[in-house]
């Protein structure tokens, strides 16, 4: 019973942070028009947690975008121009995904080409770690004759 406990004790902490990101005096009355906020926060990038959308941060930065995407919605925004806006004025850093564009090319290329250059250069290096086939080779007539002789001379074990 204690374990169980514990567990859904883990579990709500766990649950809780997500739960807390949008605040109920965030939300809009609206449900159409709070379903478009949520998704347009979504896209958003927490310009203080980076890596996280507005709609997950609870960072003061990521409420006032939230609470901004909304106003614009209420004031007939489309969810293009609320983007637009946000862009014009903080730049396309704060689009999760940013467009496919000349641009942002090397931000959508860079990823892929750096793991291909990874692999490839960990290949290289598992070619030059692994002995030529010559290593393996046995040894001559010769060879086995002076080892046997180092061999018989070696002090015995103690």
């Amino acid at each position: 019973m204690h374990r169980l406990a514990v567990m859904g004790l883990i579990f709500l902490t766990l649950a809780s942070g997500v739960a807390i990101a949008v605040q109920p005096d965030e939300m809009l009355k609206d449900p159409v028009l709070e379903a478009r906020a949520r998704d347009l926060s979504r896209e958003l990038r927490c310009m203080v947690c980076q890596n996280q959308s507005i709609d997950d941060s609870e960072a003061p930065l990521a409420r006032d975008l939230r609470l901004l995407v909304r106003e614009r919605l209420t004031k007939g925004d489309t969810n293009q121009q609320v983007l637009d806006f946000l862009v014009a004025r903080y730049g396309e850093f704060v689009l999760l995904k940013p467009p496919l564009e000349g641009r942002t090319l090397v931000l959508w290329i860079l990823p892929p080409a750096a793991l291909l250059g990874g692999a490839i250069g960990l290949y290289f290096l598992m070619l030059r770690r692994r002995p030529p086939e010559s290593e393996h080779a046995t040894l001559s007539a010769e060879e086995k004759r002076k080892l046997s002789t180092l061999v018989d001379q070696a002090p015995p074990e103690r």
